[in-house]
């Protein structure tokens, strides 16, 4: 069983990629919540269990991060890809 842990800067469009942004600009969006990115990656068909009390590495503040359950059939940069279409989908 392989978990991925996800990270709001993954998506954050204000955060470069040495910050930690792992998608492309014109994917990214700006302050992505861990209930965004949750609704996202059930969207994409996988479990989502966020957990708040996280900080990313890279960051001071607390945002959380989102855990996706059984995602072994997935690469992960091709989840973050889906999960960033959706993001985008859902901000519209």
């Amino acid at each position: 069983m392989v978990e991925n842990v996800i990270w709001p800067a993954a998506f954050d469009a204000g955060c470069s990629r040495s910050e930690g942004r792992r998608v492309p600009l014109d994917l990214a969006v700006e302050e992505p919540t861990v209930d965004e990115i949750a609704k996202a990656v059930q969207q994409v068909g996988y479990d989502a269990v966020i957990e708040r009390e996280k900080t990313y590495p890279r960051e001071y503040e607390q945002r959380g991060c989102v855990v996706v359950k059984d995602a072994d059939d997935a690469t992960k940069s091709d989840l973050l890809g889906a999960v960033a279409a959706y993001l985008q989908v859902l901000r519209e």
